[in-house]
């Protein structure tokens, strides 16, 4: 467990490549936000968490690498419900202070085609219609 990282994973660098390759200046893991989240565009109000899809359990049935620990249930269980109650609760804090909250998947990361028009509908000054 110890050589698992936080930061600089291959999801979050591929994330903060696109957003800065599309013009988008951020900060990262800004210890006074609820979170520390991955990317934090402050004059927007917005932040990015990128989260692993084992380590946080991607809900999504088309995601292939989420996947339920087969053994040590009574270890995992517990520990990616609390994974999963403090990402709910970071979430809630954050928009309580008034910032936007984008969650991007692990495995969201494989089609940069769909990452980028996300990021850049979330990102950007006015609504897309």
């Amino acid at each position: 467990m110890r050589r698992i990282k936080s930061k600089n994973m291959k999801p979050e660098m591929t994330v903060r490549r696109l957003v800065h390759g599309m013009g988008y200046r951020h900060r990262l893991h800004r210890k006074d936000l609820p979170g520390k989240p991955d990317l934090v565009f402050g004059p927007r109000q917005k932040v990015l968490f990128v989260h692993g899809c084992f380590w946080h359990q991607h809900d999504d049935p088309a995601c292939k690498i989420s996947h339920a620990p087969k053994s040590r249930l009574e270890y995992w269980g517990p520990k990616l419900e609390r994974n999963q109650e403090r990402d709910r609760a970071n979430r809630e804090a954050l928009e309580a202070l008034g910032w936007s909250v984008l969650e991007v998947w692990e495995c969201q990361t494989r089609d940069r085609e769909a990452l980028a028009v996300r990021l850049r509908e979330f990102l950007s000054d006015t609504p897309e219609t």
